[in-house]
């Protein structure tokens, strides 16, 4: 899995797939859709047919990534 920074969340777009979510979070994939699919994610995530999308900006609260200052909680 790849290690990611506060400065690498900071430059996703505003909406990621699942997979990228759960490894930024330190889940793997599977595991990660096993969370979907029970409503046990870690943060809200959205179902758009058969994709599972998640905002970054739930990541980065999550994790507690200020976004203005570019520091972390």
């Amino acid at each position: 899995m790849k290690e990611w920074t506060d400065a690498d969340i900071r430059r996703l777009p505003a909406v990621i797939d699942l997979v990228t979510a759960g490894e930024i979070l330190g889940i793997g994939r599977t595991q990660s859709y096993r969370l979907a699919k029970t409503g046990k994610f870690p943060v809200k995530i959205f179902q758009i047919g058969s994709r599972y999308k998640v905002p970054t900006s739930l990541i980065r609260r999550h994790l507690s990534i200020d976004e203005i200052s570019g520091e972390g909680a």
